[in-house]
């Protein structure tokens, strides 16, 4: 058995971006000895994520650094419009309200979650990740590549090279997090399982500058999208023009084939851009050319042993929905309080294997969205007479079709409008983004039916107080009459049994299993001073909880545990707790 001054760290996390960052700041908020390694010199230097849904800005809050993320981004009144046309001077098509700012679903979203959507893009999150997770305590090193690994029963051997010097190095930890993107060589070296399709496309991105103010400003989005029939992004006969900084950096998204060459100069790239902005006379300045591939890849396990991977390494997928940063956020705070609780010996190893459990059929949900949504378009191109999109048309002559005012006109507008609301599936898919229920050993089920749907599960957000889901968002008032979330009652790296103004016994209850298991669990009353549910909301959706039953809240906020019935004694109220804490513990 090797003794605590064999190890350098208790977490290694591969890869910088969004999951290896989330996982470096988590853990070193939960106070474990982490060190995070990045390949390059500095953070992403093209800003390939951006869309940070809701569930993820409540991870980013729980986690102390949801006001530099506001700071950092775009806010969401000015991410809506999302415009089809011809080219971004030229005819337009047809507009979109997105992320949640339509009028009719924005307070949808106000009512879901304390938090806005965020348009982030990942140089500005990295750097938001990882400078707190050093301030916290983690060590970063960038210029780190990570080589090969062994692991024992113990722990985890990383080779590593420090690619300023050229040496090579081992680093001894605990448990290894592989982060590191959509060609994790740590996935492929512990032979993680995947299924789907690798390579189903290839699309160039264009980071340029150039001043769009006259041509957005009036219709302020995140995505402008150019019908290119039988050209585009991944074959699917549309270029993208995507906002980086409003209005005046700009990411181009177009089609590539990797077989046909290198990749693009700066004037085969300038001339792309200004096919797309279709005004000769703006200036535009080339900063990069990237290249990536069209993934519909899924790991069907996402661990082996000491290593557990995250992110990109583990869901491979299109850019559609903007899911792709997000999901890697909440795989890293769906695995950080468990290894914490693990490494001080406060949970057994068994608790691990709820983040596979958990986060894999989220995965797999999250490519099938991503893929399907890239088909979507087709509805549009046949509004316009356009087939499927793939073969060269006149996009132009397109528009003409559906706005003649004739019989055949008036079917493509129909035609056009349905095909508009289909892509809320894409740009509105609230449900996907807030309704993941978690089934594994970490939860325990409280024997109700099952869950019912009241609207759409992928477009609607449905809040649910059950075992498995989020605690849900409702508004409370403080003891200096300010409102506060639920939300921020529970997380905080602990478990938060969460009762009512009757629920005394959990509250003695909570006390008594948080000395006996040795475990941070404080216990909130509602409607006590500093928690008031002054507009009611907490009643509406706690799905009927008694005031003398509880819910007992996991550190990532999920609902671990719910006891419905009133209990007075606490005693009684000891041994149900402590009872459920020995499962979810696995001790």
């Amino acid at each position: 058995m090797r003794s605590e001054g064999e190890f350098d760290t208790d977490v290694l996390v591969v890869g910088g971006g969004p999951a290896g960052g989330t996982a470096a700041l988590a853990l070193a908020t939960y106070g474990v000895p982490v060190t995070v390694i990045g390949k390059y010199g500095w953070v992403a230097d093209s800003p390939r994520a951006h869309i940070t849904n809701q569930r993820t800005m409540e991870v980013l809050r729980d986690l102390g650094v949801e006001g530099e993320a506001l700071a950092a981004g775009t806010a969401q009144h000015l991410m809506g419009e999302s415009v089809f046309c011809t080219s971004l001077a030229g005819e337009e098509i047809a507009r979109i309200r997105t992320w949640g700012t339509e009028e009719e679903r924005l307070s949808e979203y106000a009512a879901a979650s304390p938090c806005p959507m965020l348009d982030l893009p990942q140089p500005y999150l990295e750097p938001v990740l990882l400078g707190n997770a050093a301030r916290r305590g983690a060590k970063v090193r960038f210029d780190t590549e990570f080589v090969s690994l062994e692991q024992d029963a113990d722990g985890v051997t990383a080779l590593l090279r420090d690619r300023l010097r050229g040496d090579e190095f081992t680093l001894r930890a605990r448990y290894l997090i592989g982060a590191d993107g959509g060609r994790s060589r740590v996935a492929e070296q512990i032979g993680l399982p995947f299924a789907g399709e690798e390579g189903k496309g290839g699309s160039m991105n264009i980071v340029f500058e150039a001043d769009l103010t006259r041509h957005v400003e009036h219709r302020p989005g995140v995505l402008y999208w150019v019908v290119r029939p039988g050209e585009g992004i991944g074959g699917i006969g549309m270029g993208a023009l995507r906002m980086v900084r409003p209005w005046t950096k700009w990411m181009a998204v177009w089609g590539y084939d990797p077989d046909s060459g290198p990749v693009p100069d700066g004037a085969e790239a300038l001339r792309i851009v200004r096919s797309l902005l279709g005004d000769e006379d703006i200036g535009v300045r080339i900063e990069s050319v990237s290249l990536w591939s069209v993934n519909d890849l899924h790991a069907t396990s996402y661990a082996r042993g000491r290593v557990l991977c995250a992110g990109d390494a583990v869901h491979r997928h299109p850019p559609s929905n903007g899911l792709g940063s997000n999901t890697s956020v909440q795989d890293s705070y769906n695995l950080a309080w468990k290894l914490a609780l693990v490494l001080r010996g406060q949970a057994g190893a068994g608790l691990l294997e709820s983040y596979g459990a958990e986060r894999v059929p989220v995965g797999e949900q999250v490519v099938t969205r991503a893929n399907r949504s890239t088909g979507e378009f087709v509805p549009l191109f046949k509004a316009l007479g356009l087939g499927d999109g793939l073969a060269s048309e006149d996009a132009a002559a397109g528009v003409r079709r559906g706005r003649l005012p004739t019989a055949e006109g008036a079917r493509r507008r129909r035609e056009l409008a349905e095909a508009m609301q289909l892509k809320h599936y894409e740009f509105s898919a609230h449900g996907v983004e807030m309704n993941q229920r978690y089934v594994s050993s970490a939860v325990l089920a409280d024997g109700r039916p099952a869950e019912r749907w009241a609207r759409d599960r992928d477009l609607y957000a449905q809040p649910s107080a059950r075992p498995g889901a989020k605690l849900p968002h409702a508004w409370l008032v403080d003891a200096r009459g300010h409102r506060l979330s639920t939300l921020d009652l529970v997380g905080g790296g602990q478990f938060t049994l969460v009762t009512g103004l009757a629920g005394e016994a959990w509250v003695r209850a909570a006390r008594r299993c948080a000395a006996e298991f040795g475990i941070a669990l404080k216990a909130v009353r509602i409607d006590e001073d500093g928690a008031r549910d002054a507009y009611g909301s907490w009643q509406r959706v706690s799905g009927g909880l008694d005031e003398r039953g509880c819910l007992l809240v996991r550190p990532d906020c999920v609902v671990a545990w719910r006891h419905g019935q009133p209990v007075d004694d606490a005693g009684r109220a000891a041994a149900a707790l402590r009872g459920a804490l020995t499962a979810l513990l696995h001790r």
